[in-house]
């Protein structure tokens, strides 16, 4: 059997596999209007859930136009401060980290000391076609400052009510990041699991080290998706290498892939092993990642500084980052008058009121340099 046909057996597996673990359907209530009881279960007990339909057509045209954008704006290079059409390029004027680039179909952290060493072994890097750019950008950090449509997916009512349910109604902000994964470019991202701040922690739990949701622009398939470990953010230790090296191959047993449909959003748990390979399909996925933690894990906390400079988050940091929470809700109010708006309970238990207006987007440019990343 050769290794292409040893993967695309690997992949049908995995999809089969991830329809039958039970961790997907719409975002349910129970009477009380709570977060139904049964997608908490499925979330603890697999480390990631799969919420169906909950970004609808106008949102994802929204989503998609300003990804346009974004990709219109990109640096013509890596370095350039202009971008294709000699206009001023995105970012050239950021100071915090942005913009993440690639070799196409590589693997540009793993087996490397970037982010602490989270990502142990190096995925398989296929040739891309003789055509293809250099290099291309993969990751971007900070989206919510070059997108409405992202800030407003942020607010989506349904998903801060999960975070609520799974971090407590005083949840507060992680980050937020756009994947790029272009049909035959995309970079892979090696097994890894996220956090570094709490693994020592005599107070450690499943849960210490918060959530990401993943919302879809164009879906994800076993190809181009997550991949994620189940059950592995139960676990204080992990030898990622060890696991590979008993595969003889990245291709980890057990491991499951998060499959959606335009619309859909993921939810994952940080301490999940996790991970994607390069994507050789013919399908995009453009992944709308943003992460929120306890704030018992981060009050006070020396920060793990992946995101930004290491530094203590104390009380008014976390209200500094969490105005974001503020203006998402109030941007989605204005693009969707009819939705019932979400109610954050540490700005409504303090009176304060956030408005989506002229002078509250001129405090986005570098508002990641404010992250909360342990």
């Amino acid at each position: 059997m050769t290794d292409d046909s040893a993967m695309r057996d690997y992949l049908q597996a995995g999809e089969k596999k991830a329809y039958e673990i039970g961790n997907r359907g719409p975002v349910r209530r129970d009477a009380s209007g709570a977060i139904h009881p049964d997608i908490l279960e499925a979330y603890w007990r697999c480390g990631f859930y799969v919420f169906e339909d909950v970004l609808g057509a106008d949102e994802l045209a929204d989503i998609e136009a300003d990804l346009k954008n974004i990709l219109d704006r990109l640096p013509s290079k890596q370095g350039s401060p202009v971008d294709a059409k000699g206009r001023p390029a995105l970012t050239v004027d950021c100071e915090a980290p942005t913009l993440f680039w690639s070799k196409p179909l590589a693997d540009p952290m793993g087996g490397t000391e970037l982010a602490y060493g989270r990502h142990p072994v190096k995925m398989n890097e296929p040739a891309p076609a003789a055509d293809a750019p250099d290099e291309i950008v993969y990751l971007i950090l900070g989206p919510m400052q070059f997108s409405e449509a992202h800030l407003r997916a942020y607010g989506h009512p349904d998903l801060l009510a999960v975070a609520a349910a799974i971090n407590g109604e005083d949840f507060v902000p992680f980050n937020e990041a756009l994947f790029i994964k272009e049909p035959g470019l995309g970079a892979s991202v090696a097994w890894h699991r996220d956090g570094v701040t709490h693994y020592d922690n005599p107070d450690w739990d499943e849960g210490i080290h918060g959530f990401n949701f993943m919302g879809q622009l164009y879906g994800c398939t076993p190809a181009n998706g997550v991949w994620v470990v189940p059950g592995s953010h139960k676990l204080q230790s992990v030898d990622i290498k060890a696991m590979v090296d008993e595969a003889s191959s990245e291709r980890l047993p057990g491991a499951v892939p998060i499959i959606c449909k335009p619309g859909d959003v993921a939810i994952t748990n940080r301490q999940a092993v996790h991970g994607s390979f390069a994507n050789t399909s013919q399908d995009w996925r453009v992944t709308v990642n943003f992460g929120f933690h306890r704030r018992s894990s981060v009050l006070d906390v020396q920060g793990g500084g992946v995101h930004n400079a290491p530094a203590i988050y104390d009380a008014d940091r976390i209200k500094q980052r969490a105005r974001l929470i503020g203006y998402a809700i109030d941007a989605r109010r204005q693009r969707f008058p009819k939705e019932t708006g979400y109610v954050y309970a540490p700005h409504a238990q303090a009176g304060e009121r956030y408005s989506w207006d002229d002078a509250a987007k001129a405090t986005m440019k570098d508002y990641n340099l404010q992250d909360l990343s342990i």
